[in-house]
């Protein structure tokens, strides 16, 4: 068998395999309809310092410890706890957490808290 043999019976392979799985190719000519809906973007978690805060842009560097100095976006849909949303956070503030997923390349917050606080969060232990 020739290369060019081979390669066109590879092509026909994989594109048989592609038409099976309901996955479109330029070689079987179907449209492209994905198998399953794409996998919603995966939930990761900073914690730290705000290192700063641009309110023009409604973006904050957050410096985590294990992960380094990150830039997340804040939008209409990011909920803040024991924070005065964007407003409230400054530059210093320490333990700072913020849920985020990725977007069009940046990390969005979805939540975005002060972690901590001690106290006495229940009833008495007398």
């Amino acid at each position: 068998m020739t290369t060019r043999k081979i390669a066109v019976a590879a092509v026909a392979g994989a594109a048989l395999a592609a038409s099976a799985t309901g996955v479109a190719t330029a070689a079987t000519g179907a449209t492209a309809r994905p198998s399953a809906p794409a996998q919603a973007a995966a939930t990761r978690e900073f914690e730290g310092t705000v290192v700063s805060v641009d309110r023009g842009a409604r973006t904050f560097r957050l410096r985590d410890v294990e992960r380094g100095t990150v830039t997340i976006r804040v939008t209409s849909r990011t909920r803040f706890e024991r924070v005065n949303g964007l407003a409230g956070l400054r530059r210093g503030m320490t333990r700072i957490e913020a849920l985020v997923v990725r977007s069009n390349g940046r990390w969005v917050a979805r939540v975005v808290e002060r972690s901590g606080g001690g106290g006495r969060h229940g009833g008495e232990d007398d």
